[in-house]
């Protein structure tokens, strides 16, 4: 795939855009949309009540540390819309303007009687459906793109995956903590060598949309054929973390039995063997990831200092001799939740 290097048009002349091809009438308004650090998101309505959602790739994230990527890694996210629109069209917001060679594009907007699984996950709830969800609409992707060599190269994009994952989530915690450097290290070589399936690179509560009978995925731009055990563990790590976040809580022990929920919907969609490996690799990624929203360049913002020591030790305990599989990762989690 090949984008020009210019940097986007402006917001007016976005709008301008959109106007001219119909997707928005008179008296357009813009207001931005929070809940990420890599694109600038932006909801323009006008006089006729319609919405569209704007996104366009950032160079330098919006993020503490110095962390930078390849903007027109937004047209590798344009290219995975398109094609899981194909695969499971109820499950992915709509293109309404594409511009890959400008790095931004138009997609429709979900208003009212949608919220994200985080939003749910941080205000209590653990309804076990969205994990149902997430782990069929997941297996499904994974599956249907499993072993596609057109599909490799459309997405032969392990630089960006590099750049938005590898570097500053693990290669900054080996930095960070010399003691695990080898185990990460070796990691990050077994992960970057994988190509087994699209990978969606950023399948977290944040962005997974969900109504009641509902889900729909959103921020694809990490997208990269690699290993899906990425997407798993990605997952997985969240739901043990808003599990944390509620400890000491009811609420604790009803989320920790949502990665279950999860891996064994995601199995089902594939070949047994094929579902155990993926699980097994996911258990390390999992851990690697824990670690990763503590001293990566992405630090999750809800996790206070005696979370971030459980986390730390933790994973020093458990990655010597890694659990066999989600269960028993889950299990010697839950001893944190007390």
């Amino acid at each position: 795939m090949t984008t020009a290097p210019h940097p986007p048009p402006d917001d007016r002349a976005v709008l301008d855009r959109l106007v001219a091809a119909g997707c928005l009438g008179h008296g357009v308004r813009v207001e931005p949309l929070g809940g990420g650090v890599s694109s600038d998101v932006l909801l323009a309505r006008d006089d006729d009540g319609r919405h569209v959602v704007v996104k366009r790739a950032l160079e330098r994230l919006k993020v503490a540390d110095d962390w930078r990527a390849d903007p027109r890694r937004n047209a590798y996210e344009q290219a995975w819309l398109q094609l899981a629109s194909e695969l499971a069209p109820a499950n992915v917001p709509r293109i309404l303007l594409a511009a890959p060679d400008e790095g931004w594009f138009a997609m429709e907007y979900f208003g009212d009687g949608w919220g994200t699984w985080k939003q749910a996950l941080m205000a209590g709830e653990a309804d076990p459906l969205p994990a149902l969800e997430a782990g069929a609409t997941l297996g499904h992707l994974h599956r249907a793109t499993w072993g596609a060599p057109a599909i490799a190269e459309q997405f032969d994009t392990l630089r960006n995956f590099t750049e938005l994952r590898i570097d500053p989530y693990f290669v900054t915690c080996a930095q960070r903590l010399p003691d695990l450097a080898p185990w990460l290290s070796d990691l990050c070589v077994r992960l970057a060598a994988q190509k087994q399936a699209l990978v969606h690179g950023d399948f977290s509560p944040k962005n997974l949309l969900v109504r009641p009978g509902r889900l729909v995925i959103l921020d694809a731009e990490v997208a990269w054929y690699g290993d899906p055990a990425f997407d798993v563990a990605f997952l997985v790590h969240h739901l043990l973390l808003k599990a944390l976040h509620h400890a000491g809580k009811t609420i604790a022990g009803d989320i920790l039995a949502l990665p279950a929920t999860f891996v064994r919907a995601y199995a089902d969609q594939l070949p047994a063997n094929a579902a155990a490996a993926v699980e097994g690799r996911a258990v390390e990624l999992a851990l690697a990831l824990l670690l990763a929203r503590v001293h990566g360049k992405s630090p999750l913002e809800y996790l206070g200092a005696a979370s971030r020591d459980a986390v730390t030790g933790f994973v020093r305990t458990v990655s010597p001799a890694p659990p066999r599989g989600i269960g028993e990762l889950v299990r010697r989690w839950e001893p944190l939740l007390a």
